[in-house]
């Protein structure tokens, strides 16, 4: 039980990321219908930044990721602006495969600027390990201080933005754009400037997500790009139309992955080392087989 107890709350720290970045694919998509695959360059450029801004200028920790997370977002615009609004009708596929390509250069464009040197953003939580449970001679069930700071800034920041799309009359015309682009234009509504605001809520995402991956003081490497796509298996458990979805989808990954690599090396040594990379797309294939389109996505009907 002291194992299942600390694998799960692992798993929800890690999963609080998860669902972050899923959320960011969830708001592009749903605005513009793009699955956006240049979120993973977005995330490392995001967690770049930081660390330029607050181990080498010396700001503030948080003040150093707001900033950065608005860098990100002016740039995430400009990237729809000049690569995806001119593929608006031409159809989902090339569409991703432009999204790919950015991710490439945009990828490459953050390591040729600013991994001259090894990078952090240091340890901003500044907390001790928490002891669920103290044993005779050591912690038996031992909390991280980035796992809890993880699940308290993720809880934060969707709730904020959960409410902010629900009440608030830019959030309400983002709702109606997403749902249909032409009725919101006949509205009024400013469907192209929707468009961009989603790539910008997707990009700030996207660096908040990176910073906290990165925020255990360790250096940053070109796998940490890489998680953001750990996170689609997340999307597609949630729907990748779905706000629900994807938190609910990002949490349930994190706590599986953990809770694999808790037990798999002792039960199931024969599967290898590190499955726990591999049961978060064997979760999304059976999903894809059962439930198409997710467990709170749109089911969507079409006659022929």
């Amino acid at each position: 039980m002291d194992t299942v107890i600390t694998a799960v709350i692992s798993g929800l720290g890690s999963g609080a990321v998860y669902a972050i970045i899923a959320v960011s694919f969830v708001i592009i998509y749903r605005a513009t219908g793009v699955l956006n695959f240049a979120q993973p360059g977005l995330l490392i450029l995001g967690t770049f930044a930081t660390s330029v801004l607050a181990v080498d200028a010396g700001l503030p920790f948080w003040v150093a990721v707001v900033l950065a997370m608005a860098l990100v977002a002016l740039l995430a615009m400009a990237v729809e602006r000049v690569a995806i609004r001119p593929m608006i009708g031409r159809g989902m596929f090339p569409t991703a495969l432009v999204t790919v390509g950015i991710f490439i250069v945009l990828l490459i464009l953050a390591f040729r600027l600013f991994a001259a040197r090894a990078r952090t953003v240091n340890d901003p939580w500044q907390l001790s390990q928490i002891c669920l449970r103290q044993g005779e001679f050591a912690c038996v069930i031992p909390v991280y201080h980035f796992t809890v700071g993880r699940i308290l800034v993720a809880a934060v920041v969707l709730a904020a933005l959960g409410w902010w799309l629900t009440r608030s009359r830019t959030g309400l015309a983002m709702r109606a754009t997403s749902m249909d682009q032409e009725a919101a234009m006949a509205q009024g509504i400013h469907v192209g400037r929707m468009f961009s605001l989603s790539w910008a809520l997707g990009g700030a995402l996207a660096a908040l997500a990176g910073v906290m991956l990165a925020s255990t003081g360790a250096v940053v490497q070109a796998n940490d790009a890489l998680f953001a796509l750990v996170a689609l298996p997340a999307l597609i458990l949630g729907g990748v139309d779905s706000f629900r979805g994807a938190v609910v989808g990002g949490l349930v990954i994190g706590v599986i992955t953990a809770l694999t690599a808790a037990y798999q090396p002792i039960h199931a040594t024969w599967l290898g080392p590190n499955f726990e990379n591999v049961v978060p797309y064997l979760v999304m294939i059976l999903v894809l087989l059962i439930r198409p389109y997710g467990l709170f996505g749109t089911r969507e009907v079409q006659r022929v």
